[in-house]
């Protein structure tokens, strides 16, 4: 029944709310359901950005984490509380979060492990980040799949195997090398931000869009952009001229910190 239910024609609706190291939030809906993916600016900002692109807060039947950072949780103690919804998250990554006497709806998984919200199935991977258990997503609904990997030093084949047949990506685009390296960061942090379990920066994603991307992917949002070692036309650049070089028709979006992206429909 369920997986009658999961292939049926719908829409799915997504839209980024935030992306960066200053918060990130995702809203996916389908008809029958509504997920958050993060919970990294607060509470008041969250509600507020739900409510200015149309959607309604009481309908968020769960909120999906990927790992402890704050930039993914700020908000997720007292946004889990005023919702009143199921967090879905590792036991690890759960131990991380403090919840200020809070007692909240938790439902624990293992990454590699998938999970159903409403008519909405939630496939969970491991990635590259130096987090306790960082995990990317891919959701499935109404023959969609929609797959959101942020926060990841490199792209494994294990994530480029789950992101195959992917309607709308959203991609990690974190900085670009040379800004960085002048950049006003201590150099330790530049190191974490350039290991294998730092960030994604523009040559890599652009490297995963000439060699692996699929072509099922008609629209591939870029986010999580440094705020000091990158710019929103150096990522359009790069990935741009990757596009192209593929022949691809994907539609590119540059997710931003201060404003949501539009609300994408995949039917």
């Amino acid at each position: 029944m369920l997986q009658r239910i999961i292939q049926e024609g719908a829409i799915v609706k997504v839209c980024v709310l935030a992306s960066g190291s200053g918060g990130n939030c995702t809203l996916i809906r389908t008809e029958r359901t509504t997920l958050l993916v993060d919970a990294g600016l607060s509470r008041r900002e969250i509600l507020k950005r739900i409510k200015g692109v149309g959607e309604s807060a009481e309908n968020v039947q769960g909120i999906v984490i990927s790992h402890e950072h704050s930039d993914h949780i700020s908000a997720l103690p007292v946004l889990s509380k005023n919702l009143d919804c199921p967090v879905y998250l590792t036991p690890a990554t759960e131990a991380g979060v403090c919840w200020n006497g809070h007692t909240p709806k938790l439902e624990l998984f293992q990454a590699g492990t998938r999970f159903t919200v409403g008519d909405i199935e939630v496939e969970t991977f491991g990635i590259p980040h130096d987090a306790a258990d960082p995990v990317g997503f891919c959701f499935r609904a109404g023959g969609i799949k929609i797959g959101i990997v942020t926060d990841l030093g490199y792209i494994p084949d294990s994530i480029k195997f789950h992101l195959h047949s992917t309607h709308l990506l959203v991609l990690e685009s974190n900085h670009d090398i040379e800004m960085l390296k002048v950049g006003p960061y201590p150099w330790s942090v530049k190191q974490r931000v350039m290991a294998r379990t730092g960030h994604l920066s523009n040559d890599v994603a652009a490297q995963f869009i000439r060699e692996d991307m699929d072509a099922s992917i008609t629209t591939l949002v870029l986010g999580h952009l440094s705020e000091h070692n990158n710019h929103p036309a150096l990522v359009r650049l790069t990935a741009s001229q990757a596009i192209e070089g593929r022949g691809l028709t994907t539609r590119l979006v540059i997710a931003e910190q201060h404003r949501p992206t539009e609300v994408f429909e995949i039917d």
